[in-house]
Order: C-alpha cells, then structure tokens, then sequence
C-alpha cells in the first residue's frame, strides 16, 4: 500500500514521511487507517475496571455505565486504550460549550493573549456569537476570534518555550472536567488521578498538530487522557524514536484515548482533520438532545438552544481536543526555579499547530 511503501524510502524518518502523506489535500490511501467502529487486524478487546466507578458516577460525568463501554488496545503498544464514544446522549454537547464558551474564559490562557490586549480576549464567546451564528460557507469571510483560537490551557500552564510546567503559574482546574477525567482514569485502572493540567487544542480543516511527545510532566506513571469532539481526524502513533512508522487510526467524535505506561511517551501527531465520515455537517451522536433529567450532583448542564447552534455552527468546520495530565505524583514539588517569565507561559501559538495558510509557522517536533 502507498502509506507502508513511504516508510521504506530514504531521507526523512519514518514518522514525517507518513505524517506528509496523511496531511496531502489530493484525497490520500486511508485504507490502511485503523477504525475502531470495525476492529480487527492489530486491534483487540481491552479490560478496563467496571468496579472502579459506579453507574451513578459515570452518569454525574456524562458517561454510560462501563460496564456497556467498548475498549481496545493495539498490538505493540502497550498502554494504549481506545475508547469509542461512551457518552450519554447530549452529554458531549456540555463539553463542546465548556470549551468554547467556559474554558477560554480568563484567568486560564490562551494563544490569543499573545497578540491582543488583555480585556480583548476576557470575552471571545460574548464578541464571537453573532458573527458566528450568521457565518455562511464563504471561505472569505472575516475569522471571529473563536475560530482564531488554537488553545487554552488549564490548571498548571504549560509554558510553549521551555515546555515545562511551574508552580507559580497555575489556577484552579474545572471541577467538572476533573470529575470526567477522574472517571475515565479510574475506569482504566488508574484510580486516584488527579486532573492537574490540561491543553485544549482547536483544529479546523486546515489544521495539524506536529509530531511530538508529551514529557514535561513530572510523573509518567499517570495516564494521558485525550477527548475529541466535532469532526473526525487521524491520529499517527509511534514509537520512542521517530525513525520507527507510526499507525494511523481514526478519532471520532466522542472517542477516548488514553496513553499510559510503554506508550506514554511515545510520539504521536494528528496530521489531518477529516469531515466525520457519515457525510453530514455533525456526527449524529451530536443531534442528540440532553435527557431532561440529569441525575443529583451530575456536572453536566443544560445547553440552551441559541448558545448550541452557535457550537454546532463552530463544529461544522472544526474539531476539539481536550488532553488531561496529572503533572505531579502524590506529595511531589516542583524543583526550585529562578526567575521564571510569566509572559512566555504563552509562547508561539504554532508551536503545537501547524496551518497550512501559515506555514512559515512550524510545528513542535520535539
């Protein structure tokens, strides 16, 4: 097949061969493109530990019972798990909002702190709604600064230029994404991980995220957590080294991964975002209403109907990626640091980003 034969050619290394091929625009091979909707091949049932979390739990975070989830692993990649939708009807649509209208939200940072003045960027969903809800098809019309955003970070801010976190630049985590991703850990045999940072990353059809591995946190022995919401998009997994080929999987809306032990520090890329594969302007599992009656203590709310179509009309074109680490083990402090920049906890916007209208930008590769 074309993918497997460029990882045999000489020049680049492996992984950047096949993330170029995947982010070709002429309609590359995806046949050799792992779907977890139809497992087989290197894909296998995983375990995870039903016990761990209660039914009424999994419902307070927006989750079916584990009990009725799906789980998969992938030959060779110890630590993997694979996750597809296993959120209640309406339950992504919270997460969605989260995202673009909650999570932005000062004191947390975003790429657009770089480029604009503080009170610019204290409302981008109060001063992106209208624009967005009246957006047409027209490639030419002006960007609302929603669709500008490209991250937000959470709890401990990761900082772009010396990809570290600190302990003098942190605030509060959201309860209600550390209750979803307390669950989801759990349910994988991780209990007691606590949410302590997280990335949000905004794609649109434009967009990649460079090939990377996620080590400045301090304890490797917690999960990754990656949750994505809107359209689809390939997912490259590879090795400790870049040299050796990734593979390529598909993530849809809903769909889980979580790295951890052999393959929590493996390099990874997402070289293309793809319109989800049912053909329509949203995934169906979108369509889905919110039951009316959420269960006691459940951190899912209510979306109303204008503030959902103005998400609905943002994913049309785009996709979001919530990835959750815990930073430090249980009683760990940060090394002592000298004069830290606060300023540079938002560095380059394309350090993680790669566009292709942008391309003087390059992405991490490291």
């Amino acid at each position: 097949m074309a993918a497997a034969a460029l990882t045999r050619e000489g020049g680049e290394d492996a992984f950047r061969r096949l993330f170029r091929f995947y982010r070709q625009r002429d309609a590359p091979d995806l046949r050799g493109v792992v779907d977890f909707s139809a497992p087989g091949g290197q894909v296998f049932r995983s375990q995870l530990s039903i016990s761990s979390v209660s039914d009424q739990d999994a419902y307070r975070a927006g989750l079916r019972p584990v009990c009725q989830w799906k789980a998969y692993g992938l030959s060779g990649y110890p630590g993997f798990i694979f996750i597809p939708n296993p959120f209640l009807p309406g339950c992504q649509r919270h997460w969605v909002k989260q995202c673009l209208k909650l999570y932005p939200e000062k004191p947390n940072v975003c790429n657009l702190d770089l480029h604009m003045a503080p009170e610019k960027t204290t409302d981008l969903w109060g001063q992106s709604k209208e624009q967005l809800r009246r957006k047409g098809s027209s490639k030419w019309e002006p960007r609302s600064l929603l669709e500008k955003l490209r991250w937000v970070t959470l709890g401990y801010h990761y900082n772009w230029d010396t990809k570290k976190y600190s302990a003098n630049h942190h605030t509060p985590f959201p309860s209600d994404l550390a209750f979803l991703s307390e669950q989801v850990a759990a349910a994988c045999g991780f209990r007691g991980f606590q949410a302590q940072a997280g990335i949000l990353n905004y794609y649109h059809f434009d967009s990649s995220l460079g090939i990377h591995v996620d080590e400045s946190e301090l304890d490797h022995s917690r999960p990754l957590l990656s949750f994505s919401f809107g359209q689809s998009s390939i997912f490259l997994l590879g090795g400790l080294k870049r040299e050796e080929a990734p593979t390529a999987m598909f993530m849809h809306s809903g769909d889980i991964m979580v790295m951890s032990g052999f393959s929590r520090l493996l390099y990874h890329a997402v070289p293309r975002v793809l319109p989800n594969p049912e053909g329509t302007a949203l995934p169906s599992c979108l369509d889905q209403a919110l039951s009316s009656d959420l269960p006691a203590g459940s951190v899912i709310e209510h979306s109303s109907d204008e503030d959902w179509q103005v998400c609905a009309k943002y994913l049309q074109s785009s996709r979001i990626n919530m990835t959750i680490r815990q930073v430090l083990a249980e009683g760990q402090k940060f090394p002592e640091e000298s004069g830290t920049n606060r300023k540079g906890q938002a560095s380059s916007e394309d350090s993680h980003h790669e566009n292709s209208k942008a391309k003087r930008h390059k992405p991490n590769t490291v």
